[in-house]
């Protein structure tokens, strides 16, 4: 009860000690400014990393190759294996850095977006690989594609990745099945590559866009497990999206979405 003269307290305002009151956050445009810098510094970090480890690397693998041909007599057969190893190594060393350091490029580079024509685009793609399709037997079933708004590069080499891809895990085909055909959603091209390669385990989808991510261990399957992390970074960055659908030795299908020319 009230008593005369006495001003009610203002249930509106906050205990300053209540423990549920709920804390003052940064405005958005600080989290996102700080969230920005800290990728730059990121990048920059990675750049700068895999940009000076290079020459140790080629110091290392060039004097085991000197030592390995001065030595060629005095060599035992264990001690020749180990310079090999080292040799071998570096080189594999060295790739990973270079795919760290073109990854850190693309992340740098700048966007130009522009109306593309994926016709164009892909057959620039194709022709860049030609080596790859050198002796083999290729059933191709490509539909007509439309244009989309983005970089013409990035898509140029995005197209070139993907279809290397579908080459590589085809080789082991007699004749190898690549179909690429898009259909279109209410402000967005779905883009559509289909193998009948050896395909992936979907448990490890999760995996397969990641860096120096590699599902197949086996030998005549080359690569860093880069490639894959490269599209994924083009395509987020045109504002679409990428994935993957596959069944273990029965091909992969590979999904990329982006967005309609205006």
């Amino acid at each position: 009860m009230e008593m005369p003269g006495q001003n009610a307290p203002d249930k509106k305002q906050k205990d300053p000690e209540d423990s549920t009151a709920v804390p003052s956050l940064p405005p958005i445009n600080n989290l996102a400014s700080q969230l920005n810098e800290t990728i730059q510094e990121l990048e920059s970090l990675s750049y700068t990393i895999s940009h000076d480890l290079r020459a140790p690397l080629r110091h290392i693998e060039s004097f085991a190759g000197l030592l390995a041909q001065n030595l060629a007599n005095k060599l035992d057969a264990a001690s020749a294996e180990y310079l090999d190893v080292i040799g071998q190594s570096a080189r594999q060393m060295s790739k990973l850095l270079d795919g760290v350091l073109s990854y850190s490029r693309l992340c740098r580079r700048e966007l130009h977006r522009t109306r593309v024509n994926l016709d164009n685009a892909l057959k620039a793609a194709m022709q860049e690989l030609k080596l790859q399709m050198e002796g083999r037997k290729i059933d191709w079933h490509i539909q007509p594609l439309p244009d989309v708004e983005a970089d013409p590069w990035m898509i140029r080499e995005a197209l070139s990745r993907l279809i290397s891809n579908a080459l590589k895990f085809t080789r082991t085909r007699e004749t190898a099945r690549i179909a690429i055909h898009a259909s279109a959603g209410s402000d967005e091209i779905i883009l559509r590559i289909e193998d009948n390669g050896v395909g992936f385990d979907m448990q490890y989808v999760d995996r397969l866009f990641g860096l120096f991510q590699r599902l197949h261990s086996d030998p005549q399957f080359e690569g860093t497990g880069i490639g894959l992390a490269h599209v994924r970074r083009m395509i987020l960055r045109q504002g679409g999206r990428v994935w993957a659908e596959a069944k273990l030795d029965a091909g992969a299908t590979f999904f990329v979405t982006l967005p309609k020319s205006k």
